[in-house]
């Protein structure tokens, strides 16, 4: 029987959710939202059969199995948290909550309910990162003693005064929200434990409209704007391992980059988008490389893979359908996300003191 699926939030993100979960053969029969308008509206385009606007409704009465959650950053831990003790598995939206201590919180209440809790880390999806992350595990990788992750953005600020730059509602700015490339780094290093943090937070330009990106929300007059806009950070691990991390909606940088670039004891390697003009993806570079030595050589592997315009989300989405119905290993897990956000949390403390975190 097809795994039924309710998705709470009918923002565009939901798209990549609903194509996903039909592609591993699931029923998306329910969508929720506040605004019945945007629930009719997702429910009529995406063929979705029930529609609320209140989620203990939708829990009680959806006839479900597991439930997508893509709201804004404050209500995953609260809403995920009620679905999993409703008896439902979790598919939540990034980041994972807005710290470490509300993802400990889920991942109790997932452990006691005895159902799955994921998160939308949609670029270990990506053919590039699945490809790369094969080479990690042949061993042709070895160990990576060091690697660099960075999501640098010219002009990317997602909108002024709404919940992307109100800090109660989103947890942060650039670091919290283009966490992707810290978490892949991290998942081709063998997310080893971290040991100390070193980080600075800026808020340059983050009241400027000229850093505006062309996404995102509308302006909000008078709204908060209090997070920041940019994040350099350092981080050591006890395997010895050195990460290096360079987040921001608005730097003074050529164009946008999406990358993890490595050094291991076998073979380096990148993973890499250049955005195009604006992010426009049609004009983006994608590079997935390896560089080893042989025979005397320096020699530099092209890997190939099929294009991905969705960055892996609705790769994402098919992996937690088939993870529940014990079809497929998940591609994230709880305690992965765990310790993103502690390392996440520690780089807001270590900006805020001028000190390195332990963790």
């Amino acid at each position: 029987m097809a795994t039924k699926v309710g998705i709470i939030g009918a923002g565009w993100m939901a798209l990549y959710h609903v194509e996903g979960f039909k592609a591993a053969g699931a029923s998306v029969v329910a969508v929720c939202d506040t605004n019945e308008e945007a629930a009719k509206a997702a429910a009529a385009k995406y063929g979705i059969p029930q529609v609320f606007t209140d989620v203990a409704e939708m829990l009680a009465n959806g006839d479900i199995d597991a439930v997508s959650i893509i709201v804004p950053n404050k209500f995953h831990a609260p809403l995920s948290i009620q679905c999993l003790e409703a008896g439902k598995h979790v598919f939540c939206e990034k980041p994972p909550a807005l710290n470490a201590a509300q993802v400990e919180e889920m991942i109790a209440t997932a452990d006691k309910a005895g159902k799955r809790l994921m998160f939308n880390f949609n670029n270990r999806a990506r053919p590039e990162s699945m490809a790369m992350k094969g080479y990690v595990d042949d061993g042709t990788i070895g160990t990576i003693n060091s690697a660099q992750a960075k999501w640098v953005r010219r002009t990317g600020i997602p909108g002024f005064g709404g919940w992307f730059t109100t800090k109660a509602l989103a947890g942060g700015g650039p670091i919290i929200d283009l966490l992707h490339m810290l978490d892949l780094a991290m998942y081709f290093m063998g997310y080893p434990k971290p040991t100390h943090v070193l980080g600075k937070a800026f808020d340059t330009f983050m009241g400027d409209k000229n850093f505006k990106g062309p996404w995102g929300i509308p302006d909000v007059e008078g709204g908060t704007t209090d997070v920041e806009a940019a994040a350099h950070a350092f981080v050591t691990f006890e395997t010895g391992q050195v990460l290096s991390v360079q987040i921001s909606w608005a730097e003074m940088v050529k164009r946008e980059e999406v990358s993890v670039v490595f050094q291991g004891t076998g073979a380096g390697g990148k993973v890499e988008r250049l955005f195009g003009v604006d992010g426009d993806d049609a004009t983006a570079i994608d590079t997935c490389e390896l560089y080893v030595q042989e025979q005397g050589n320096s020699v530099n592997r092209t890997i190939v893979t099929e294009p991905c315009e969705d960055m892996g989300r609705i790769r994402s989405a098919t992996n937690f359908i088939l993870a529940i119905e014990g079809k497929e290993e998940p591609i994230n897990t709880p305690d992965q996300a765990l310790a993103l956000m502690k390392i996440i949390d520690a780089i807001y403390e270590s900006s805020e003191t001028g000190k390195p975190v332990s963790c």
